[in-house]
């Protein structure tokens, strides 16, 4: 996987998980004590949480940590 590649495969579920559960990306900064900016742009994929927010964020949303990350060997959109 070149580094481009990389770059442009989504890495979380953050945003999946929301929509599932009916959630507003603005509750959870809240919760997380993270703006929303940042909280958005984990949503988005262009960043991605710690560890340890990424452990918040399952703790909040009650969910597992896997649950919010991706399957790396799963085929996705972009081939």
């Amino acid at each position: 996987m070149t580094t481009s590649q990389l770059n442009n495969s989504k890495m979380n579920r953050i945003k999946e998980v929301l929509e599932e559960k009916g959630i507003k990306q603005k509750w959870l900064a809240e919760q997380l004590g993270k703006s929303y900016n940042m909280v958005n742009s984990y949503a988005q994929n262009r960043r991605q949480p710690s560890l340890e927010d990424l452990y918040k964020i399952a703790e909040i949303l009650n969910v597992e940590p896997a649950a919010l990350l991706t399957d790396r060997n799963a085929p996705n959109e972009n081939g």
